[in-house]
């Protein structure tokens, strides 16, 4: 898929790597990017840099309410990407444990829910489009400290691998992103700074996977180093053509 003259979606779109995306995309061409944010306001730089192309959009990924207001007003989207999300530093152990890991469900896995159930259609209607969910290399390996965000992040990848397979039959592309750390009030928050990588990169590798028609996408340096080695399982395991009776 060649995202120019695209009109795309963006959850999380005022900051970090949604604001990222959003760039890339324009830059590439895109149409108009509906800039889905909790604050509308808070996309007014976006909307100074680039004009009527970027309409703010209040979405937030907790209040279904405003994910089926948004896919009402976003009625010609052909790419919607998923970015938003929440982290909470909590292991097994933590005595907010089960807090952590019901505010992170809340919105990285139900958002994701919402998400396609109001969106697929309108993706339908519009010839199929894409649907890019920001996943992470954490859905693939569990990091201690994180335990209750990497437990919300590999159900949402389980939902998008399902989502690819759903999804395919209305010719709608289906991307999971997998990022390592990257340069974000989200990775600083997880003391990732050090070792953090540009949240350009994130953008650079959407627009290439729906050019290529792939699935999978490990955009920075640690995230090659899990998808290099994750590569066979996916392609002959979570890409492959299996169901329940295999």
């Amino acid at each position: 898929m060649d995202i120019r003259e695209a009109n795309v979606l963006i959850t999380g779109a005022n900051r970090g790597i949604g604001k990222a995306i959003a760039e890339r995309m324009l830059s590439g061409g895109a149409a108009k990017v509906y800039a889905a944010v909790r604050n509308p306001a808070s996309a007014g730089p976006l909307v100074e840099a680039f004009g009527d192309k970027v309409v703010a959009v209040e979405l937030d990924l907790t209040k279904p309410e405003t994910i089926r207001a948004a896919a009402s007003r976003a009625k010609d989207v052909t790419v919607v990407i998923n970015n938003a999300g929440v982290l909470q530093t909590a292991s097994a152990l933590s005595d907010n444990a089960f807090s952590a890991l019901q505010f992170e469900f809340d919105t990285n896995v139900y958002g994701l829910l919402h998400m396609a159930q109001a969106f697929a259609p309108v993706l339908k209607s519009n010839g199929g489009g894409a649907f890019v969910q920001l996943n992470s290399v954490v859905s693939m390996k569990c990091f201690p400290s994180f335990t209750t965000y990497c437990a919300s992040k590999a159900a949402a990848y389980s939902i998008t691998q399902a989502l690819r397979e759903e999804l395919k039959a209305q010719g709608t592309q289906v991307v999971s992103v997998h990022p390592g750390p990257i340069a974000t009030d989200m990775g600083d928050a997880a003391g990732l700074s050090e070792i953090a990588e540009p949240p350009s990169l994130v953008g650079d590798a959407i627009v290439e996977a729906l050019k290529d028609g792939r699935f999978h996408v490990f955009p920075d340096s640690m995230a090659k180093q899990i998808g290099s080695a994750y590569e066979s399982f996916a392609g002959q395991v979570v890409e492959a053509s299996m169901n329940e009776n295999n």
